[in-house]
């Protein structure tokens, strides 16, 4: 192989690595305790979080109160944000659909389109695209949105923030039933 074509596999290489969280879903199909969406967001839940910038920083912390309702397979989700560093207040209500034992859809008033969710034995991917407001501009992201149920009702949560296909920030969550 020439040098030119080394340079390429190896930008190639990297551009893959960069593009890719790593995560696979399959790895957690026989892990417990199992996490049923319908089931954990069902009632009350109490969340905090952070959001770190590309380099590890971090940029926002918050709480959040959410509340779940289902019937059959239909589900909505209040979310009720506080910004401890801005102060600002953000509500958000998900409506979910169940297609099946291991599917759902969502949508939600600031995500773009719907949001796809898969379940893996303790774990749920969402993917989902949304409009992020940032000083004056707005960007537009997708989110790798992973969630892992532990034990006593702890649920934890880590999004990566994407935008040309580069994790441009990360949200870690953490959440418990009440």
């Amino acid at each position: 192989m020439n040098k030119l074509g080394v340079i390429t596999v190896s930008a190639l290489t990297f551009l893959n690595a960069c593009l890719n969280t790593g995560i696979k879903g399959e790895n957690y199909i026989d892990m417990k305790p199992e996490f049923k969406l319908e089931e954990y967001f069902n009632g009350p839940v109490k969340a905090w979080g952070i959001i770190q910038d590309r380099k590890g920083n971090v940029i926002s912390r918050f709480d959040a109160d959410l509340i779940g309702t289902w019937e059959g397979n239909q589900g909505v989700l209040e979310e009720n944000f506080r910004y401890y560093d801005s102060g600002v207040v953000q509500d958000r209500r998900w409506e979910i659909t169940k297609v099946d034992e291991n599917n759902y859809i969502g949508s939600a008033g600031d995500i773009i389109g719907e949001a796809v969710g898969k379940s893996y034995g303790n774990a749920i991917q969402w993917q989902y695209s949304m409009d992020i407001p940032v000083e004056n501009k707005t960007y537009r992201l997708k989110f790798d949105d992973w969630i892992w149920a532990m034990n006593d009702g702890v649920v934890i949560n880590r999004s990566y923030l994407k935008k040309f296909g580069f994790t441009v920030a990360e949200l870690t969550v953490f959440m418990q039933k009440l």
